[in-house]
């Protein structure tokens, strides 16, 4: 694999510490390597260093020659990032290093998720801290933690962590587009009792397994209808339950309740004289649902394998797997609303994003998203309810607040110009169906200007993930004449 040198990328500062930041581990809830790192960073330059108990961290840099009477600017990014990887890739997030490629004027990697998810905003910032030419005024570099499970960070912020009161969000996605709003989230999550019996010696143990799913983002690209690997192993193993004898010893799929899930698996246990009907089955279904997704996941595959040894010697109980079968497919996924003020913006969704069994016990677990309070809480009491009807225990999670859209905004006026000023063309102003920290941090300090921006970055909470190497260099040349021109 070809190396990548930051020194052939420009801004080679935002792209040497975008590659120093993909050797440290930092998936959600394993931070503490990246904030040594980063706080080292600070220390190099004798910057002022604020670290809380949460890992979150604050920077301060005194302003420029004749700017300390200008407004404060806090800049701000995530340092965790979504780990992902294809079922094949034999990666360790806890010590390896990202994999970079550079494929045409795209930054990728090979088999993982990228982590440019805010991986490009924590090294923007970063180069902004080591800058001795930029203009600014005094800057506030906000480095939050476990963002992608919760926004648990941000959540966790004092009031008094921060001094600025006009903040520059560095976690979109889109270039030219200004983000003043977003949708707030909550997780619903249900637990039920499984009842299994022994298996017989006359079944023999077989693997089904979904794949080739593209996946993503559970708000950015939701409305794009997207397979769901637990959705459409549902409707397959809907199939194959018909067919006598066959049963299931156990179902898993998703791994991150932000992202729409890639791929998925079953154990089922069928007898010998099964197999050629079963394997005609699959074959239908993979013909039929390839048909449906041939546009949104051409790479879909469904594959079914013998497995020399059963994993367990029990499997489901006729019942308790036509209860199940009967709760994913009721199960809703994808949009439930399109915004009535806003075109084109989803308004409300829902993620079935992960399910796993044991001997035990079946979970379900489950995010929903929407930019009005109501409808979300109702989102999340509608999967309640049908978990529920399944006889599962359930209860709620990282429930966050939206971001309401402020048009009058002094810092969104100073944006419109400078881009105008830059670029000839307007920016676009937009909110977003995701969740963005300026939520939380809106809610914790009354008086925040805000607004968020960022560079092209594609399929994020994926391997698939991948950002364009000339939006960066926009992005930054965008972000500092919006350093000059604050006052």
């Amino acid at each position: 694999m070809p190396e990548v040198d930051s020194k052939n990328l420009k801004p080679e500062a935002v792209w040497r510490y975008f590659f120093e930041l993909t050797t440290h581990p930092r998936c959600s809830g394993n931070e503490k390597n990246v904030v040594q790192y980063v706080t080292d960073v600070a220390k190099s330059f004798s910057l002022q260093v604020i670290q809380d108990e949460h890992n979150n961290v604050v920077i301060r840099k005194p302003a420029s020659k004749g700017r300390k009477h200008h407004s404060p600017v806090v800049l701000q990014s995530h340092l965790d990032m979504v780990c992902e990887k294809n079922e094949n890739k034999i990666f360790n997030f806890s010590k390896d290093s990202i994999p970079i490629l550079k494929k045409g004027s795209w930054v990728t990697a090979e088999g993982t998720s990228l982590g440019a998810d805010n991986g490009i905003g924590v090294a923007t910032a970063l180069a902004v801290l080591e800058s001795s030419t930029i203009s600014h005024p005094h800057i506030e570099v906000l480095l939050t933690s476990r963002e992608e499970i919760g926004l648990v960070g941000a959540r966790n912020l004092k009031i008094d962590f921060v001094q600025g009161r006009t903040l520059l969000n560095l976690d979109s996605e889109e270039e030219g587009v200004v983000f003043i709003g977003c949708a707030g989230g909550i997780d619903t999550i249900g637990t039920i009792n499984v009842f299994v019996e022994k298996t017989n010696c006359s079944s023999f143990p077989f693997k089904v397994v979904v794949s080739g799913l593209r996946g993503g983002h559970s708000g950015i690209e939701i409305h794009q209808g997207r397979g769901n690997a637990i959705k459409i192993l549902a409707r397959v193993l809907n199939e194959l339950v018909h067919l006598p004898g066959t049963r299931i010893g156990s179902i898993r799929g998703g791994t991150k309740r932000n992202a729409i899930p890639r791929e998925s698996e079953a154990i089922v246990y069928l007898t010998k004289d099964q197999r050629k009907i079963v394997e005609r089955t699959i074959t239908n279904m993979h013909r039929q649902l390839s048909l449906e997704h041939k546009s949104t996941d051409p790479e879909l595959t469904i594959e079914i394998t013998e497995l020399k040894n059963p994993p367990t010697d029990w499997m489901f109980t006729r019942a308790f797997q036509e209860k199940v079968i009967s709760l994913l497919l009721a199960m809703p996924h994808g949009v439930l609303a399109m915004s009535r003020d806003i075109e084109g913006l989803v308004e409300t969704s829902t993620n079935l994003a992960v399910v796993g069994s044991d001997e035990d016990f079946l979970s379900i677990q489950t995010s929903q998203r929407s930019s009005i309070e109501s409808a979300k809480q109702y989102a999340a009491r509608r999967v309640e309810e049908l978990m529920k009807l399944a006889g599962a225990e359930t209860g709620f999670e990282n429930s966050y607040p939206g971001w309401t859209p402020n048009v009058e905004s002094k810092i969104l006026a100073t944006c419109r110009r400078v881009y105008k000023n830059l670029t000839g063309n307007e920016i676009e102003v937009k909110a977003v169906h995701a969740g963005l920290e300026c939520g939380i941090i809106g809610e914790k300090y009354e008086d925040m200007d805000m607004i968020s921006f960022g560079p092209l970055i594609e399929n994020v909470h994926s391997p698939d993930e991948r950002v364009s190497i000339p939006s960066v260099e926009h992005f930054w040349d965008y972000l500092i004449e919006l350093l000059k021109a604050v006052r």
